[in-house]
C-alpha cells in the first residue's frame, strides 16, 4: 500500500470513528500528504482517548506537543522582491486582510504516531488569547510531561491538571514567554554574573531593539535586460 493510500484510509477511518462515537471535529485538513485534525479544546481528552484506543487508529505515542502563536500569521513583514531569475526569493505573502481572531490566537499542537499501523496525525486545539488553557493529556500519553512544560514556558499555554507545570528552559524569574510574537527580540531584562555579589543579577536592557529582516534588495546586473549584452560588447 502506498503512502497516499494509507493517508486515504486514515482520513476515512477518522471520519468513521467520529461518526460512530457521535463526536464532532472542527476540521480535518490534508496538506502536503499530512493530516491535521482540529478539535474544540473541551473535547480534547475524549478525542485523545479515541485516537489512542480505536482499533483503526491506535495512536499509541505522542511524539511532541508544541505551541503556536497566530497573532502575526499572514502579515507581510518578510515580503521582499524576488530576484529576476526567481532563485533568491526571501519570504512569502499571505492574505492578512481579516487579521486574527483573539479567541484562537494560540494553538496547542500534538504530533501523534501509530507504531502498529504506521501512520501519523497532527492534532490541533485553538486557545483563547486571554485564557490559553487546555487539559493536559499526560494521563493518556505520559511522555508529554516535558513537552507541555516547554509549551507553557515559551508560549504561556496552561495545561490543566499537569502534575508539575513550571518553566523548563528559561530561568524561574524570567519575565514573559519568549516565543510569543509580541515578545521583544531584546527581551525585558538582561542578566550577568556580578563577581562582587557573587550571584546573577538582572538589569534593564541596554541595547536598542533592531529588525533582523534584510530591507535591501541588490539587483544583479547579470540578469538586467540589455546590460549583459552591452557588457559583452
Amino acid at each position: 500500500m502506498s503512502a497516499n493510500e494509507r493517508l486515504d484510509d486514515l482520513y476515512d477511518s477518522l471520519e468513521e470513528a467520529f461518526e460512530d462515537n457521535e463526536m464532532e471535529f472542527v476540521s480535518l485538513n490534508r496538506f502536503r500528504e499530512e493530516l491535521t485534525l482540529t478539535v474544540e479544546s473541551d473535547d480534547l481528552i475524549k478525542v485523545a482517548k479515541l485516537l489512542r484506543d480505536h482499533k483503526a487508529l491506535q495512536f499509541e505515542q505522542c511524539l511532541d506537543v508544541c505551541g503556536v502563536d497566530y497573532s502575526e500569521y499572514g502579515k507581510t513583514e518578510w515580503e521582499t522582491t524576488s530576484a529576476p531569475n526567481n532563485g533568491f526569493g526571501r519570504g512569502v505573502t499571505r492574505d492578512a486582510s481579516q487579521g486574527f481572531d483573539p479567541a484562537s490566537r494560540f494553538a496547542a499542537v500534538y504530533h501523534l504516531l501509530s507504531v502498529s499501523l504506521n501512520q501519523r496525525l497532527r492534532l490541533r486545539v485553538f486557545l483563547d488569547e486571554s485564557k490559553p488553557i487546555v487539559d493536559s493529556v499526560i494521563d493518556i500519553w505520559n511522555g508529554v510531561n516535558w513537552f507541555e512544560r516547554e509549551a507553557f514556558d515559551l508560549y504561556g499555554i496552561m495545561f490543566r491538571n499537569h502534575p508539575d507545570l513550571r518553566r523548563i528552559l528559561t530561568d524561574y524569574g524570567f519575565v514573559g514567554h519568549p516565543f510569543r510574537k509580541d515578545f521583544p527580540l531584546s527581551g525585558h531584562v538582561e542578566m550577568r554574573y556580578d563577581s562582587e555579589k557573587q550571584r546573577v543579577v538582572y538589569e534593564p536592557v541596554k541595547i536598542d531593539p533592531r529588525t533582523l529582516v534584510p530591507r535591501v534588495i541588490r539587483d544583479d546586473n547579470r540578469y538586467v535586460s540589455g546590460e549583459s549584452e552591452e557588457a559583452g560588447n
